[in-house]
């Protein structure tokens, strides 16, 4: 699998889950089951360190990151925080503009 295959699979996954999160249909705990999966399945992909990054990879791992470092009620209720959160979903799901302010890089 590429990097490239890997992000677009994972960043659809990965909107669907916060989505279903912020609908509250989906606990916090699969998202950080989906988090470790992702990281599991990640160590399996083989790239350079000068591979380029895209825009969709950048907000991808900023996103990834974002949801396992904040707490479920921040995550839930933080208005900024969220906000930011659904510019990055609507930028991965091809809705939106491509945040500026997301430094993702991989693990």
């Amino acid at each position: 699998m590429t990097v490239q295959t890997f992000v677009n699979k994972k960043a659809k996954q990965l909107c669907f889950y916060l989505r279903s999160f912020w609908q509250g249909e989906l606990p916090i705990e699969e998202i950080e089951l989906f988090f470790w999966d992702s990281m599991e399945e990640w160590g399996q992909i083989e790239y350079t360190f000068t591979q380029p990054y895209t825009y969709k990879e950048r907000v991808f791992w900023h996103l990834l990151h974002q949801v396992h470092f904040w707490q479920e009620d921040k995550l839930r209720s933080d208005k900024y925080l969220v906000d930011e959160l659904m510019n990055c979903v609507l930028f991965l799901e091809g809705k939106g503009h491509c945040p500026i302010d997301c430094v993702g890089i991989r693990p």
